[in-house]
């Protein structure tokens, strides 16, 4: 897969078929929460229990996490660790990397086994894989088009008289 850039534009086609992925492994994983951040740590989605989460929080700490373990990665001549386990007493955390730039985070309990999440996961990642190759595919499209971005239209002045 080629080099993606930092930022995509999600669409919500692609985004209820994200859903439908992450809904689908909660169930089959019997996990108690599904988070997908960018690398960048902005939340994407989040499915299961999440009203007790700081979201926020969890989707940045997520990303500086993988960023940690990346610099981890390099000091002994790894490209990086694609998958993180943390154990809890009551809850475990297990978090993978997918297509190169998406962070898939399952938290789960005794109900659940590390096993089944990792077999859960790897199917799912290849689901989210296809999704955020049609993405590319979809934005690399629009930019070949010359269709202007939403942000073209705004002028210096515009934010200025925003601002004041």
């Amino acid at each position: 897969m080629a080099a993606q850039s930092s930022t995509f534009v999600m669409y919500d086609e692609e985004l209820r078929k994200i859903n439908q992925v992450s809904e689908k492994l909660l169930r089959e994983s019997n996990s108690k929460v599904i988070f997908l951040v960018d690398k960048n740590g902005q939340l994407i989605t989040s499915v299961g229990e999440t009203a007790h989460l700081d979201t926020t929080s969890l989707a940045s700490l997520t990303a500086g996490n993988i960023a940690a373990t990346g610099g981890l990665a390099k000091l002994i001549g790894e490209k990086e660790f694609s998958i993180l386990f943390h154990e809890g007493e009551k809850d475990n955390i297990h978090i993978s990397i997918v297509g190169g730039r998406v962070i898939l985070v399952v938290i789960f309990d005794q109900r659940s086994s590390l096993g089944l999440v990792r077999l859960r996961v790897k199917k799912a990642s290849d689901d989210y894989g296809l999704i955020f190759e049609e993405l590319a595919k979809k934005s690399e499209q629009e930019d070949q088009s010359g269709a202007p971005s939403a942000f073209a239209e705004i002028t210096d002045d515009d934010i200025d008289n925003l601002f004041s």
